[in-house]
């Protein structure tokens, strides 16, 4: 039987930024069995340029993962007026919730993904990218292995912020925040600004664990070069990469299906293998 729990965010801590009203929250969508038998988990980050959480990129997301034996999450996480780095804490948090939970929602504490669809899959490869950051783990209290995702799968993901940015999203992400945050809270980094810094395609490297990725070739909102150039970059630094692309359909498309389309566009029958492929390849992650 499906049970469906919704879990607060509790231990947030300040990171350099101001917490503003939004309370964020992970949902559960979770198959337990009698004897318990330990699942992998996908932890969905659906889109919204940092400004919005898209509803048709979580609820059936994540019902469609549990359909092929996955334990699904959805986190609620903030966005504008919330800026860098409040939604990569509260990820961070989701998955230290996920692996603390893991008897009461039979899942295998080793093998927690996370799913990111527009802005929420740059959101899930910032955390590829940056668990093992200070900055990310020690204002939790948590160490770097407790916040660090098995795999990420992601979804025509925000990737960089350079000539095929979705400007939107980064505006929306850094909102006021200073250049000097790098300086202060990432001194080794080389980036001239926080939204260099942000441009994951410079930030992939031998920390990021394996990645699935797909998108549309005419995405004409986050260009599918977002893709290419992040695959590209992990190719080069060794980390195990599946690529994926469609000819076919919009941005934004979900599952490609009836289910989750808002208009015909967004049914896309040639797409609709993405998820089954994604399915594949986290059963095949050891």
């Amino acid at each position: 039987m499906l049970r469906q729990t919704k879990n607060v965010i509790v231990s947030y801590q300040k990171a350099g930024i101001e917490k503003k009203s939004h309370t964020p929250t992970l949902t559960a969508y979770v198959e337990l069995s009698l004897p318990a038998k330990k699942k992998k988990a996908v932890l969905i980050c659906p889109g919204g340029a940092y400004v919005h959480v898209s509803a048709r990129e979580g609820e059936p997301v994540a019902k469609k993962f549990v359909e092929m034996g996955f334990q699904a999450f959805v986190l609620d996480y903030s966005v504008a007026p919330d800026v860098w780095p409040t939604a990569l804490l509260e990820l961070a948090q989701a998955v230290c919730m996920v692996r603390e939970h893991a008897e009461e929602w039979q899942v295998d504490p080793h093998q927690v993904f996370v799913c990111g669809f527009s802005a929420g899959g740059h959101l899930a490869a910032s955390l590829g990218c940056f668990w093992n950051q200070p900055f990310v783990f020690s204002p939790l209290g948590k160490t770097a292995e407790e916040i660090r995702p098995d795999g990420i799968l992601l979804s025509y993901p925000v990737i960089t912020s350079g000539a095929f940015a979705h400007r939107d999203s980064f505006t929306n992400l850094i909102g006021e925040t200073s250049d000097a945050w790098v300086k202060r809270y990432a001194p080794g980094s080389p980036a001239a600004s926080l939204s260099e810094f942000l441009s994951l395609e410079l930030q992939a490297g031998a920390q990021t664990p394996p990645v699935f990725l797909w998108h549309t070739a005419v995405d004409d909102l986050v260009p599918v070069e977002n893709s290419l150039l992040f695959a590209m970059a992990l190719h080069r630094e060794g980390v195990p990469v599946e690529l994926h692309i469609f000819p076919d359909g919009i941005h934004g498309i979900s599952l490609a299906t009836e289910e989750t389309a808002d208009w015909p566009e967004q049914i896309v029958p040639a797409a609709q293998v993405w998820v089954s492929l994604a399915g594949r390849w986290a059963n095949d992650q050891k």
